[in-house]
């Protein structure tokens, strides 16, 4: 077990340095809590993010309020959320603020857009080394992943993980 105070640094640190959406921090909290500091192996963090995707809400907050809760019962599920939405939620405020009193221009959103792609296609190659590891696995993740760009739609995204489980 770990002391609330513990896990609050921990995810206080990966909140000031993830940028990315919910995919990414899902490859930072990989990086730091299965290969840093071995509080998971390979296999529960996989199922853990898996079982987090199919409830509602982004599966990162989920990931990362369950991997506070094991580590530190409801005070470590409190301080995990807390240190790493705190970050986001403040630099959030300060960028609203300061788009309506700069009005920059369409280039740095794109600017941002194009850095988000980036470090989620990171986060993507990293995790899919570990999951998607022989040809089988890659074919029907890349199967899938056209399959759901192609059927954006809820019922798609659905029929997708059916196909992919069959």
């Amino acid at each position: 077990m770990k002391t609330a105070a513990e896990i609050f640094g921990v995810f206080l640190r990966l909140g000031l340095r993830s940028f990315g959406g919910p995919v990414a921090h899902l490859g930072y909290f990989r990086r730091e809590f299965v290969v840093r500091r071995g509080w998971l192996g390979e296999a529960a963090y996989a199922e853990l993010v898996a079982v987090c995707q199919i409830l509602p809400g982004p599966a990162s907050s989920q990931v990362g309020a369950a991997i506070g809760l094991a580590r530190g019962g409801l005070p470590g599920l409190l301080a995990a959320w807390l240190g790493f939405t705190l970050p986001s939620a403040l630099a959030m405020a300060a960028f609203g603020l300061g788009v309506a009193a700069f009005r920059p221009g369409p280039f740095w959103l794109l600017a941002l857009k194009l850095v988000a792609v980036v470090v989620v296609g990171r986060a993507l190659l990293a995790m899919g080394r570990k999951l998607c590891p022989d040809a089988p696995r890659r074919a029907i993740a890349g199967v899938a992943a056209a399959a759901a760009l192609a059927l954006p739609a809820a019922w798609g995204q659905i029929a997708v993980l059916l196909a992919a489980a069959a």
